[in-house]
């Protein structure tokens, strides 16, 4: 299984390098997937596919000198697919929630060479935006997995562990190494996943004191404890040495529990910010 760097280390550890201000990152839009119907799907297929997206998708994929940015023609496959993540709701035992909710649609983008990535979509307050660019086809790789193991389950991502797992109304089944490692290789019920992340999560909510200090949202206070950024702070490269400028750096986790411990890996990603701030490409040290 690829390591991967979650969106909240990249986030804090780019945050930290870039000197942003907690109050102006938390400014920046936090947007969550509310249904993939076909009219959102076709707005993320055009803002996957916009010229501006595709230009910074081939200094992504150029990233490392595999390929020239004017020769990885980057291209998008398939159509836009939701993906889910742990629910903060579930989490807390509030009745009738479900285990995951959609956070964003995710695009696959594939470079001349054969790179692939995925482009996280969401509807921000500037309507809808590509709001992240990261390395691999996990997300698409999860959902035909899961797909097969429990058609009609719901394929969900826990970003604290980086464990993908499917589930249903009575039953969560791993997906990966980590999912296996956390609920076994047969999977287990519903209510006993629960009582697993609630004791693991239950403390660092939005609203509990974990979160009140900033460290929930990846954003502490100075003076703050320091465990709210993460130990190894990632290389960081501007794509403005390549005469790139455009609006992509750093921004709040947009899930609560994000945040919280949140593993680390070596995925690339880029995430969308203010237009002030040039590209940045970052990536986690594997551990």
């Amino acid at each position: 299984m690829t390591l991967r760097a979650s969106a909240a280390a990249a986030v804090l550890a780019a945050t930290a390098l870039l000197g942003l201000a907690p109050q102006a990152a938390a400014a920046a839009p936090e947007p969550q997937l509310q249904a993939a119907t076909a009219e959102n799907r076709a707005a993320a297929a055009q803002a996957a596919t916009a010229p501006d997206t595709l230009a910074t998708l081939a200094r992504f994929f150029a990233r490392e000198g595999k390929v020239s940015v004017a020769a990885a023609q980057p291209r998008i496959e398939g159509e836009a697919i939701p993906v889910h993540h742990l629910s903060p709701d579930f989490v807390a035992g509030r009745a009738g929630a479900p285990v995951a909710r959609p956070e964003f649609l995710a695009s696959r983008a594939v470079s001349s060479d054969g790179q692939q990535a995925a482009l996280w979509t969401a509807r921000t307050e500037n309507g809808w935006q590509v709001v992240n660019i990261a390395t691999g086809d996990d997300e698409f790789r999860y959902a035909q997995l899961g797909a097969a193991k429990l058609p009609g389950g719901t394929v969900f991502r826990e970003p604290q562990i980086d464990a993908w797992y499917v589930a249903d109304g009575s039953r969560v089944l791993p997906l990966d190494e980590d999912a296996v490692r956390a609920v076994g290789a047969g999977g287990t019920t519903l209510g006993a996943y629960r009582a697993r992340v609630a004791s693991a999560y239950g403390d660092k909510l939005p609203g509990s004191p974990y979160a009140e200090r900033g460290a929930a949202g990846g954003y502490a206070e100075s003076g703050a404890d320091a465990d709210a950024v993460p130990a190894a702070v990632p290389d960081t490269v501007s794509a403005a040495a390549e005469g790139a400028e455009v609006p992509w750096a750093a921004v709040s986790g947009w899930n609560g529990l994000r945040d919280c411990g949140a593993k680390a890996g070596p995925r690339w990603s880029m995430t969308r910010s203010a237009p002030v701030n040039p590209v940045r490409l970052r990536a986690a040290p594997a551990q």
